[in-house]
């Protein structure tokens, strides 16, 4: 009894196979290629539609992105229908997928969720000086699934949205004044009253401090070795940073112009 296999017929089998599935394979292949280029080209269309228009700089990056993933899933919707998957069934072996596929990609999901929430509640947007998981910097882009910083010595960070929206946010830039919290040790020797003084007379000649709220000067500890006096001006929150040098150094040099000792 002949158990090999018949050549001829297995030739046969192999050109049936390739008549019936190469083209699609090949138009499935040509079908991905083309539309995730086309995916891109509507990321790119939807971001300079929504430059154009007067929509918010935060949401550009994250409706642009959401065009993509969008196109693109409409895209492997129709490359698996020329393969000749039925998208009807497909739904059926997604919805049946669905939990595995959560429970797989739960972290993913949590950062997509948590960038939704960002875009709706909008705790911080693009040029915002922030300190969010653990980094400051500031905002440079609020995508689907992570947020970019910029940090002071410029330095790029990428942080999950998840991250961000689940922890506490620290934002900078929403007031506009800010308050600038210093403090100034004296010798138990020296002027109390004349250091106050000098120092009331700094902040009134500083521009940057505002009038209100009225800014604060007052011994705030009496250490082993200092006698604390705490400075607490307020400023535009654009300022606050330089102010705070400023003030610092010119403490220093006009204390000790007036016969204080710096402890």
């Amino acid at each position: 009894m002949e158990t090999g296999v018949n050549t001829a017929d297995l030739l046969d089998m192999i050109l049936g196979l390739i008549s019936t599935w190469g083209l699609k394979l090949i138009g499935a292949i040509v079908a991905l290629i083309l539309g995730r280029i086309g995916a891109g080209w509507v990321r790119r269309a939807m971001r300079r539609a929504l430059e154009r228009s007067r929509i918010d700089e935060t949401l550009v990056p994250f409706l642009a992105s959401l065009a993509y993933y969008a196109a693109l899933a409409f895209v492997i919707i129709a490359v698996l229908g020329i393969v000749g998957i039925e998208t009807a069934s497909l739904a059926v072996v997604l919805g049946a997928a669905g939990l595995a596929i959560g429970l797989a990609l739960q972290g993913t999901l949590s950062n997509f969720a948590s960038g939704v929430m960002l875009m709706v509640f909008r705790p911080i947007k693009l040029g915002d000086l922030v300190e969010v998981g653990g980094v400051a910097g500031s905002v440079a882009e609020i995508g689907i699934f992570s947020t970019k910083l910029n940090t002071g010595d410029n330095v790029h960070i990428v942080i999950p949205n998840s991250n961000i929206y689940g922890a506490t946010i620290r934002n900078y830039s929403v007031n506009e004044t800010r308050r600038v919290d210093l403090a100034v040790g004296i010798h138990y020797d020296d002027d109390i009253g004349l250091a106050i003084t000098t120092l009331q007379k700094i902040l009134d000649e500083d521009e940057r401090v505002l009038d209100e709220p009225e800014p604060v000067i007052a011994v705030g500890e009496l250490t082993g070795s200092s006698v604390n006096i705490l400075v607490r001006p307020w400023c535009v929150s654009r300022d606050h940073w330089q102010l705070h040098c400023d003030l610092t150094r010119k403490f220093k040099e006009e204390l000790e112009k007036a016969g204080c000792s710096i402890q």
